[in-house]
């Protein structure tokens, strides 16, 4: 039997760079002979992706918090049973850009729902699955945001949220990162892709040989 993955989550507020760094860690590590599962949420699977696109249509402004916290909860459990368990148990590393603190920081910090019953949800939604390290990606959220919209034609759902929300969402991150530094570690990207990258990189060299 293989010996189980390791399951690398990165969070952080909207352009905090996420997608390029999962990319250069993946292909980092590809290139050391690891195989990697590079996953998404809301997203992952066929019905993750369906979700995902309830969640993020723009039209969907009517959304309130519950449904969409209960949809992120049902994206997630659909994603951790079909797609990110299965890698893990057959030992790939799983790279997941968002996952369980994503609710935290969002509905949780941002929407103003209750922590506890996330905390709770989450745990049903992910059978208990946590994370063997999170890489929290903090930018000023006016810079990220800046990012985003020059990166997008077409800013989703939470994009267009107040910067007032997305501050609390980046506050949120850090809150968790406080709580839980074992697991979860900040790095600042408002610097050099490349810099970022190496630093992110031992890192995981680190936590692997821990």
């Amino acid at each position: 039997m293989a010996q189980r993955g390791l399951f690398i989550t990165f969070e952080g507020v909207e352009g905090a760079g996420k997608s390029t760094q999962i990319r250069r860690l993946a292909a980092s590590l590809e290139e050391e002979g690891v195989s990697v599962l590079v996953t998404r949420e809301p997203g992952g699977t066929q019905i993750s992706e369906r979700i995902r696109e309830l969640l993020l249509e723009r039209r969907h402004h009517k959304m309130v918090s519950t449904t969409e916290l209960l949809l992120y909860a049902a994206a997630r459990s659909q994603h951790v049973v079909e797609s990110i368990v299965p890698a893990l148990e057959e030992g790939q590393t799983v790279i997941s850009d968002r996952f369980g603190d994503a609710t935290t920081a969002y509905q949780g910090h941002g929407r103003g729902l209750d922590l506890e019953l996330i905390n709770r949800l989450n745990r049903v939604a992910t059978g208990g699955l946590v994370p063997d390290l999170t890489i929290v990606l903090d930018v000023p959220v006016k810079v990220g945001l800046g990012r985003a919209r020059r990166r997008r034609r077409r800013m989703d759902r939470l994009e267009i949220e107040n910067l007032e929300f997305h501050q609390r969402v980046r506050e949120g991150y850090l809150a968790i990162a406080k709580e839980e530094p074992q697991r979860v570690v900040v790095i600042n990207s408002r610097r050099n892709p490349k810099r970022v990258h190496n630093e992110i990189r031992e890192l995981v060299k680190r936590h692997v040989t821990a």
